[in-house]
């Protein structure tokens, strides 16, 4: 046994003690140096990945992410076994060519098209056919080179399809580096699909604006009706100049008001089914889920009206018809040598001054309420947190924005001039669905909904295990 002294120089440790070589980072190849590429490159190498850039020109090709090589496609294909193809269908004659080179390899297309059905087969299927010997993988289509370069990936999900599952989970397990949430969609058959995600014009948004847009036909219509159309028919007045800022400044607070509404009247729903079924674990009728899955979309939208109401409430002392009004009346009491009595009423005050303090408080939840849907903002909370805010709150908010409209006509009610031609206004009738989901809401805020609510929730059923049927039976 020799001691230290006697410790031979080739036996020395070359690395600090508790430490191992580092590993060599992966190279992965990139074809296309445009956009796409470029920001890919540059999120790989920040990821701990080494990159290498295919080019018909390399040393003309443009600037690249700093410390990423670039080749020809050739050489670039033998350095890597991940390919990804980030050019247009149009010019994937060139890697047809290279097919000796790509045996083997992983082919990740990431081609999108212009618009939908404009080849008859998908991009994908038609480069594994151009290149047979290496493994297609169609995904990673719906990033935007905006997205890669802001760093926007984190729990971002992208779609993969391919016929070699080895394949695919290569490719998962970078895209899961990235930050990325992979869906699996099956075989190379399923490209299409993949393909006409991102051709698709907000999607998540079409029902959200879809209601909203009849909401807001509806109640200018119908209040068109009742207020400029009356007074024409009825008194001979022309006052179709309140269109543009008295009657959109009635149907924003309108709609936006049965919009955040709409935000909450799914999840009483869920519950009260939930109830009813007596278990949480069957799924819920396809138009509830698609309603549940467009909740954020229709607060936002409830959120912009609720802006639009803003703001026209501000301008609305700047009008002409309002200085008109004012000017003349101070006028016809000049020229008539009197003065008008004018009494304070108190209850009108504390009228005027609460239905303002709700408006301004509501329209505050309803900011915050739209801040945290942000992925900025959301990203930084927790999940009660988030929770609290966008249930408590929410609920909160509508509670206040509800209040608002109910003393915005809490002495109207009763009077038999407010119903023109036997109609009630506008403002009754956007409270009717705040107020059914209020109700509903308190209704299982009681313990005993409250306690069935949360039995279902941690997995009772209808009927109970075996056990717990003897535990009954034995008392």
């Amino acid at each position: 046994m020799t001691g230290p002294s006697e410790m031979r120089p080739e036996s020395v440790s070359l690395h600090p003690v508790g430490t191992a070589a580092a590993p060599v980072p992966e190279l992965l190849c990139i074809f296309g140096t445009g956009d796409l590429g470029r920001s890919l490159g540059l999120r790989l190498l920040q990821s701990g990945y080494r990159v290498v850039y295919g080019s018909r020109r390399p040393h003309s090709c443009g600037p690249l992410p700093q410390g990423a090589q670039v080749m020809t496609h050739a050489a670039a294909a033998k350095s890597a076994s991940l390919i990804f193809v980030c050019v247009h269908r149009e010019h994937y004659e060139f890697l047809e060519t290279l097919a000796p080179h790509l045996e083997g390899k992983v082919l990740v297309d990431l081609s999108n098209n212009l618009k939908k059905d404009m080849y008859q087969d998908a991009n994908g299927a038609y480069l594994q056919r151009l290149v047979p010997g290496a493994a297609v993988v169609k995904g990673l289509n719906t990033l935007s080179a905006w997205a890669l370069q802001n760093g926007l990936l984190a729990g971002k999900q992208v779609f993969l399809c391919g016929n070699s599952a080895e394949a695919k989970r290569a490719v998962a397990e970078m895209a899961t580096k990235l930050g990325l949430t992979v869906s699996d969609k099956g075989s190379l058959s399923a490209a299409r699909e993949l393909e006409d995600f991102p051709l698709r014009l907000f999607p998540e948004w079409r029902l959200p604006l879809s209601v909203a847009l009849g909401l807001i036909t509806f109640f200018f219509f119908y209040l068109l009706i009742r207020d400029v159309i009356y007074a024409y028919v009825e008194q001979g007045k022309d006052i179709s100049y309140r269109i543009m800022v008295s009657l959109a400044n009635k149907v924003f607070p309108i709609v936006s008001l049965i919009m955040l509404a709409l935000c909450y009247l799914p999840g009483c729903i869920a519950a009260f089914l939930q109830l009813y079924r007596g278990t949480k674990y069957r799924r819920f009728p396809n138009w509830l889920d698609r309603w549940m899955l467009c909740r954020k979309q229709m607060g936002l939208v409830a959120l912009g009206l609720a802006l639009l109401h803003v703001i026209h409430t501000f301008i609305i002392p700047i009008r002409y018809s309002v200085r008109h009004k004012i000017i003349s009346g101070v006028v016809n009491e000049m020229k008539n040598n009197k003065t008008t009595p004018f009494d304070f009423d108190n209850t009108e005050a504390w009228g005027t001054d609460s239905f303002y303090v709700l408006g301004v408080m509501g329209f505050f939840l309803y900011v915050l309420l739209g801040l945290t849907s942000l992925p900025s903002v959301g990203g930084t909370l927790s999940w009660r947190e988030f929770s609290f805010i966008q249930s408590k709150l929410g609920h909160l908010t509508l509670m206040i924005c509800t209040a608002h409209g109910y003393l915005y006509g809490w002495d109207k009610f009763l009077r038999a001039s407010t119903y023109k031609w036997y109609t009630p206004p506008g403002y009754m009738l956007c409270l009717i669905v705040p107020s059914v989901v209020l109700v509903l809401k308190a209704l299982l805020l009681f313990p005993c909904v409250d306690r069935t609510l949360t039995r279902i929730r941690q997995g009772w059923e209808r009927n109970p295990p075996m056990e717990e049927m003897n535990k009954a039976s034995n008392l």
